[in-house]
């Protein structure tokens, strides 16, 4: 069994496009009052300039460099760190010690918004792309970690916003106004309390 001692359970954070760690600083702060040791990860660039397999590589490094080895954790990927975090899962050894993974308002379906840039990153996140067929693949994989999926039908950045739906796993619905505005709201936060509360 997957344990750590109760005062030292690791989350890591993901991350969006254009974002940096800074837009956890509440979430994480949050998380820490109850318990949890988070740590956000800076993706460079995160601006859709390289692939998302590429910033996966990344987030294995921080892991790596971070968290003593075989160290279990929990994982959060907001938005395009959504997308990263699954391919670290799905395809860089990360379901070997990843006891949860829980996406917020991540294009697991794609992204219409996509289509508005052309760089790697971006075409990645585009509807029917070969990187989100290949994750797609075996995404039922995922249910190894425990997956969730939190999305808002009000998105506007994840077009449409049932994009955000993985459809394996847990599944939350919340009505919240703006992309953004995900990781700042208390109800996102107490529902992704509950799910890693729950994580064994």
């Amino acid at each position: 069994m997957k344990s750590n001692a109760p005062n030292s359970r690791v989350v890591v954070l993901v991350h969006g496009i254009w974002d940096t760690s800074r837009v956890f600083a509440r979430m994480a702060r949050w998380l820490e009052g109850r318990g949890f040791r988070a740590l956000a990860v800076d993706l460079t660039p995160s601006d859709g300039a390289v692939g998302l397999n590429k910033l996966a590589e990344q987030l294995r490094g921080f892991v790596e460099q971070n968290l003593a080895p075989g160290e279990w954790f929990d994982l959060i990927g907001f938005s395009m760190g959504g997308l990263v975090s699954r391919y670290y899962v799905q395809r860089l050894g990360g379901a070997e010690r990843v006891g949860r993974l829980i996406t917020i308002s991540a294009p697991h379906r794609g992204t219409y918004w996509a289509y508005t840039a052309g760089n790697a990153g971006s075409k990645q996140m585009r509807p029917g792309s070969a990187f989100l067929t290949d994750l797609d693949r075996d995404v039922r994989n995922l249910e190894r970690v425990r997956v969730a999926s939190i999305w808002t039908p009000l998105d506007l950045m994840i077009v449409p916003a049932g994009s955000s739906r993985l459809g394996v796993g847990e599944e939350f619905r919340l009505v919240v106004g703006l992309h953004a505005w995900m990781v700042k709201d208390r109800r996102c936060w107490e529902v992704v309390g509950r799910l890693l509360a729950h994580t064994d």
